[in-house]
């Protein structure tokens, strides 16, 4: 933009208008162009760039965000994404790649790859805006929704590949009495993650509000099961 106006030719010039009431869809230019004979006024709309809003997160929220990145490790993922995870499902609306690199201080670089990462867990949602080119994020379901898609992820990348193992070595011939023992312990190992990963099949069946009702039942279910046992044992 020029730093002078002369009064002899004409000169265009360009001041951006940003209006915080509301998500910026586009970034709005002030076009004047100064004549000395007459005065044309005209705004025009052109792409936003997103420099021009700030992600703020509030102690509350940040402390919240943080904290499901230390626990990141812990469902499978690296920090960055346990954060990512945890900005999605905390705000309301769902956010771009460059509000996401803004709030956690990172690069656009890591966003795009954490994306990719929850995409493939299935945990992240994109949504388009008519008009705006940029996609947006939010997470892929309630709460209950994601939990299961990542207790359903893990189980195909730790427990289907451990069961395989198992089977292979169990389906081999003993040749010895040290490789009898092995076998009769991975055996054991093998019905343990089998009734687990059944059992954790019938609860993903079951819809959030009857999934409470089972979890309320608590110590409940194992006096039906003690009182089960004392019948059969008459």
């Amino acid at each position: 933009m020029p730093s002078t106006i002369c009064a002899t030719q004409s000169v265009d010039c360009r001041f951006s208008l940003v209006n915080h009431s509301k998500q910026l869809s586009g970034l709005k230019y002030l076009h004047i162009k100064l004549d000395p004979n007459q005065i044309a006024l005209y705004i025009k709309l052109s792409i936003i760039t997103e420099s021009s809003i700030t992600m703020i997160l509030s102690p509350k929220i940040e402390n919240f965000v943080l904290h499901c990145g230390e626990m990141g490790s812990r469902w499978g993922f690296n920090r960055t994404i346990g954060q990512m995870v945890g900005l999605l499902v905390i705000n309301e609306k769902p956010l771009t790649a460059n509000e996401i690199a803004e709030a956690l201080k990172i690069s656009r670089g890591n966003v795009s790859m954490g994306i990719k990462e929850l995409q493939s867990w299935q945990l992240v949602k994109v949504h388009h805006i008519p008009g705006d080119r940029k996609e947006y994020y939010s997470p892929n379901g309630s709460i209950w929704d994601l939990a299961n898609k990542v207790f359903e992820e893990r189980r195909k990348r730790e427990i289907d590949p451990t069961l395989t193992l198992l089977r292979d070595q169990i389906l081999n011939n003993a040749n010895s009495a040290e490789e009898k023992y092995a076998q009769e312990q991975m055996q054991s190992i093998h019905d343990l993650l089998e009734t687990v990963t059944k059992w954790s099949a019938e609860l993903q069946r079951l819809s959030p509000e009857q999934l409470q009702s089972l979890m309320k039942l608590g110590s409940s279910v194992g006096k039906v099961i003690d009182l089960k046992d004392k019948l059969l044992r008459k």
